[in-house]
């Protein structure tokens, strides 16, 4: 009776920690930052804990390739097939939305595999989780606060397609991005409201925060796994297959909604969030 009861304490804290990393991974309040957090709550921050967290990474990254599934399909044939006269404009959008992602995508890659092992040892606590939270709300609402006082040419001005970013706004992104090591910052609020001071329209940058997912967290995801290899065991199956669905299932809502959002509201709702959870999260681990 005991083996059962422990069995399903822990098949429960894998669904919860699968619904936390789907539904927080793609908002600007940090999925890190709470899988932290709601980790130390239950108890399952060991080494075990921390692969787990990694097998669910993966599902909300792959919840990202399904719902993007055609516009993916469609640059990889673009760059991959014999290119038609009328067909050429097309392969050099995906030619060009690649080299982006891909300029993106180094800064935060090389500086996370440069710190990776620091970050982990001295970063990853609740309480510099809390700070960042707090911090990263005000700085939502600073971002905010300027782009509700932006003039009406400006806002017609922005990049309002992924195909017509510039390199030197996807290099920008991707400093921005690495904001995102620190634990609490949120790669996803990084990525957006980078890209909203940087040019982008709020539709644009969300759904290039969605694409830049993509590399960095199979970068981060797999570099973690392979250091943590020897830490899966088949008798954990149930375990990582139960908090695998939950995530995959959750971000995909997640992302869904969340495109619907940005459409007709800001971002000051995550902001006043991640302030208030910040707080309650210091009060708790200060007492």
């Amino acid at each position: 009776m005991d083996l059962i009861l422990l069995d399903l304490s822990i098949l429960f804290k894998a669904l919860m920690l699968g619904l936390v990393e789907g539904v927080t991974e793609f908002l600007p309040i940090s999925s890190t930052g709470h899988l932290i957090i709601v980790g130390d709550l239950l108890h399952f921050n060991d080494d075990k804990g921390k692969v787990f967290e990694i097998v669910i990474q993966l599902a909300s990254i792959l919840a990202v390739c399904w719902e993007y599934r055609k516009k993916l399909l469609q640059t990889v044939l673009a760059l991959t097939q014999q290119p038609l006269t009328n067909q050429a404009g097309r392969q050099s959008n995906a030619l060009k939305f690649v080299i982006n992602l891909l300029i993106a995508f180094l800064p935060a890659a090389l500086l996370g595999l440069a710190f990776h092992d620091a970050i982990k040892t001295y970063l990853f606590s609740p309480l510099t989780v809390a700070v960042a939270l707090i911090v990263g709300g005000f700085a939502i609402l600073y971002i905010e606060n300027i782009a509700s006082k932006a003039s009406v040419s400006h806002i017609r001005s922005l990049t309002s397609h992924t195909d017509h970013m510039t390199k030197k706004q996807a290099l920008q992104i991707g400093f921005a991005q690495s904001l995102a090591l620190f634990p609490g910052v949120s790669r996803a609020g990084a990525t957006i409201l980078g890209g909203m001071v940087f040019g982008l329209s709020r539709q644009t940058a969300t759904e290039f925060s969605f694409f830049l997912a993509i590399p960095i967290m199979f970068a981060a995801t797999g570099y973690d796994l392979l250091k943590s290899w020897k830490l899966l065991s088949a008798n954990d199956l149930a375990m990582f297959a139960i908090g695998f669905v939950a995530a995959f299932i959750s971000a995909l809502l997640v992302i869904k909604m969340l495109l619907r959002f940005v459409a007709t509201h800001d971002f000051k709702v995550f902001a006043w969030y991640r302030i208030i959870f910040g707080v309650i999260v210091l009060l708790y681990f200060w007492i």
